[in-house]
């Protein structure tokens, strides 16, 4: 009995040693504690935690565990990084990564490309080139862009359409003449080449040369390459203005056919005699969706347009580039000729100038030089003073042009703050900036650019769900975040859920608000606190920490 006395407790111990010890709270590198959470589905609100391990989402809820970094957000919101899916920061990102007119808005993932992208360049159209932080930059293929982005560093994400300019260009150069079905077909094997690359989709713009000389069969067959490949089709329709119905009825016609999504760019009605009728615009959309085809669309929170003094210029001034732009613009008998289509207009084309009602006042010079800054009546105040009779302001127009090297970017009044509202509301539009990451100091300080390109997202989310209630709160941040993700296929960004990757926006929503003005356009928005890329903290408490943890991110292989 004694052995046995003995035995029992060692086999009491031996059991007891056997047993599974109580797990450790899990460790991880950042813990955002006590924010009310919008995860991007459009759910209301949560209070709760996020918990970030590597460049993923870790947990999210009640988190129990310690961090390397804990942040409170009381009183603020924690939602999704936000993914502008219009942006135009190709270049720039290269020429500083830190994108910060952009982090500063809680943008995370820029889309880029509109009618025109980073590549392909290669064919008629030259390769890229560009110096940047020091270095002489070169690439053909959206993949060697992509490359060129990763390489470099930036502090946010990059996806890219491919441009249907690019593709054009590249088959067709500068001439307006029809491609052959040889020539459709290299256009068609360079989009091929750009969709394994990565691109998410076609981008067009329909308005000007050379898109404008696609027609609707031309574009499902380019379509039809994209579809292959599960993209979108991202379009700036060929009007906005007397013929913006007819436009729409051809993206819906061309995602029809070729059975691919659809995303109108900018949705907007931009021609003053047409104001008030979006309803019928989104009737057009909603008919098209009800019988299957996805089409959907994006706004930015504004009532003016940025685009540039030539688009006032026929399309048929355009062809062989621009020493034959110029060379018209100086000719007597296309003078004649050019006043006559702008004043009366030609068919199909989207013209500025009636669109603003004749107006120079609603035109604002947004690029660099001797006139940014200025209205269009001012500039041409200036340059007749003192002749008598005074000359025609379209001369005045053209001898602009000519002296700029025929380009001046511009920002035109020309569409309405209800129009633009009804389309904001609807569930399938989106926002994006169509701006560019610009900063207020050091190089990207340049011209007089919109200010979209500073205040988009905090603009919607300070004027347009806090001041006037034009969106709900969690709805303003889906179609910030996951109806845009959704758009391009990104699976695993737009949403806060485990597993997702980090990217994540922190702001305050009794303060958040845009600054920037159309005189005044260099400045940073109020509330954006806190932004994430990839689990990485790039604006801390409204500072920018210099980190660069973005990436390119290539449809399919998102990395």
């Amino acid at each position: 009995m004694k052995f046995l006395s003995l035995l029992i407790p060692a086999a009491l111990v031996s059991a007891l040693a056997a047993l599974p010890l109580p797990a450790a709270d899990p460790e991880y590198d950042l813990v955002i504690r006590n924010g009310r959470i919008v995860d991007g589905t459009g759910n209301p609100w949560f209070h709760g935690d996020l918990a970030i391990t590597g460049d993923k989402i870790a947990a999210l809820g009640t988190v129990v565990g310690k961090a390397k970094r804990t942040i409170d957000a009381k009183g603020l919101i924690v939602a999704p990084g936000f993914i502008d899916i219009h942006s135009h920061s190709d270049d720039l990102l290269l020429e500083d990564g830190h994108a910060q007119s952009k982090v500063r808005q809680g943008v995370t993932t820029e889309v880029l490309g509109e009618g025109r992208s980073a590549a392909p360049a290669k064919g008629q159209l030259p390769a890229r080139k560009l110096t940047a932080r020091g270095k002489d930059l070169t690439w053909a293929t959206l993949g060697g862009y992509f490359d060129t982005v990763d390489r470099a560093g930036v502090s946010v994400n990059v996806a890219s359409y491919v441009g249907m300019d690019n593709v054009w260009e590249c088959v067709m150069g500068k001439s307006h003449t029809r491609p052959t079905p040889k020539q459709l077909d290299e256009m068609k094997a360079l989009l091929d080449e750009a969709m394994r690359d990565g691109a998410f989709g076609m981008s067009t713009l329909l308005m000007m040369p050379p898109g404008s000389l696609a027609t609707t069969d031309e574009l499902v067959e380019l379509c039809k390459v994209v579809k292959k490949h599960g993209g979108i089709f991202s379009s700036h329709i060929r009007s906005e203005g007397l013929d913006v119905f007819a436009s729409v009825k051809q993206v819906i016609e061309v995602g029809e056919r070729a059975g691919v999504p659809v995303d109108i760019i900018h949705l907007k009605i931009a021609d003053e005699k047409l104001w008030g009728k979006m309803k019928d615009v989104i009737e057009l959309i909603d008919a098209a969706r009800k019988r299957g085809v996805n089409v959907q669309a994006n706004v930015y929170p504004y009532t003016r347009g940025n685009n540039n003094l030539s688009s006032i210029i026929p399309p048929w001034a355009h062809e062989g580039g621009l020493a034959k732009f110029l060379e018209r613009l100086k000719d007597p008998k296309d003078r004649v000729r050019l006043k006559k289509d702008i004043s009366e207009g030609v068919p199909g084309w989207y013209n500025h100038y009636t669109a603003v009602g004749g107006d120079w006042s609603r035109m604002l010079v947004s690029g660099r030089g001797a006139y940014e800054g200025l209205t269009m009546d001012r500039v041409i105040a200036a340059k007749v003073k003192g002749q008598t009779p005074a000359p025609d302001p379209l001369d005045v127009l053209f001898d602009v042009l000519i002296e700029q090297g025929g380009s001046v970017p511009t920002v035109f009044a020309h569409h309405d703050e209800k129009d633009m509202n009804l389309a904001m509301q609807q569930p399938w539009c989106s926002i994006g900036s169509d701006g560019a990451a610009y900063a207020t100091e050091g190089a990207l300080k340049r011209g007089n650019p919109h200010p979209r390109n500073f205040g988009t997202f905090p603009r919607v989310l300070g004027l347009y769900v806090r001041d006037r209630g034009v969106l709900k709160l969690e709805d303003a941040v889906r179609k910030m975040t996951s109806l845009n993700a959704a758009k391009i296929g990104l699976t695993d960004r737009g949403t806060l859920r485990a597993g997702f990757f980090a990217d994540v926006a922190v702001f305050d929503p009794n303060t958040v608000i845009d600054k920037s003005t159309y005189t005044a356009p260099f400045a940073y928005n109020d509330g954006i606190e806190f932004v994430i890329v990839n689990g990485q903290v790039i604006i801390d408490r409204g500072k920018h920490t210099d980190a660069m943890p973005g990436r390119a991110l290539r449809k399919g292989n998102p990395k």
